[in-house]
């Protein structure tokens, strides 16, 4: 792999830096972690978004990307929360989601696992971490479902979870836990899997609403699952089975366009530490 251009995160007061690479490699060990007990409990999962990207450009992290992403079906997830309990590394690692926190905002992806004596906050003031035992560096986990390829079915259920949201965000920035929404939203989305469970369409879960409700992404099942694995940094991680038809229809063919040197900028971090579960400065 080609020499990286380094990326700024954070200067110290006392002149260090944290680069984007030195997240990035937090994120491999983690990744490393959750492959195992994955492989181990043979769940079934993919790289998405960003992550996805960065495997086939550059068969590891995008340059300048600062987050990394997995996803897998409703049915694996289920399965996933209970090898973490028995497998994941607890001196390292910790990780939070509706299931086992009601403070855990729902509409966030479904779980975020988190390396404990790290810290990150994020870009979005309006979704701080609830779970204050740790904000540490963290993995985003979506969960993908059945829906249904015709509008008139797929909007009612749709619109209504994306006009819960944003009274749920407000209700958690008064900070009242707007509990029975939670499960209404929760419930809309496992509902509408549960009706589309014929479908060959899947797509993201219907808790994630920041995406125009008329234009939700949807693909063919078999051309995410199963996934096959490929090179990313220095070991093979799973990605969409047809990685390229996936990139097309999430960004269109402009993904495989060389992005312009000004958008080239980590966009997750607002603070960082790598050493501290607290800012350092």
């Amino acid at each position: 792999m080609e020499k990286q251009e380094e990326y700024l995160l954070k200067e110290k007061k006392d002149g260090t830096k944290i680069m984007v690479r030195d997240v990035q490699l937090v994120l491999l060990e983690m990744v490393k972690e959750i492959d195992k007990i994955c492989v181990d409990n043979k769940i079934e999962y993919c790289l998405t978004g960003g992550s996805t990207i960065g495997a086939y450009k550059y068969k590891g992290f995008i340059p300048w990307d600062d987050d990394f992403d997995i996803a897998m079906m409703r049915s694996e997830y289920k399965k996933f929360i209970k090898a973490l309990e028995k497998d994941l590394d607890k001196e390292k690692y910790t990780f939070h989601c509706f299931e086992k926190n009601r403070k855990y905002d729902v509409t966030w992806p479904y779980m975020k696992i988190r390396k404990k004596n790290t810290y990150i906050r994020e870009v979005n003031k309006l979704l701080p971490n609830r779970c204050t035992d740790c904000d540490g560096i963290f993995i985003d986990v979506f969960v993908y479902d059945h829906m249904s390829k015709y509008t008139v079915f797929d909007l009612p259920l749709r619109l209504c979870n994306s006009l819960l949201m944003p009274v749920i965000i407000f209700f958690e920035n008064l900070k009242i836990n707007p509990i029975p929404l939670k499960h209404l939203y929760r419930f809309n989305a496992k509902m509408y899997g549960f009706l589309c469970r014929k479908s060959k369409y899947i797509g993201d879960d219907l808790t994630w609403t920041y995406r125009n409700p008329m234009t939700p992404l949807r693909y063919r099942k078999e051309k995410i699952f199963p996934p096959v694995r490929v090179p990313f940094e220095d070991m093979h991680l799973p990605v969409q089975n047809d990685m390229k038809e996936y990139m097309i229809c999430h960004w269109g063919e402009k993904v495989f366009e060389p992005l312009p040197e000004s958008k080239r900028k980590p966009g997750h971090v607002h603070d960082i530490s790598l050493t501290s579960d607290k800012p350092e400065d």
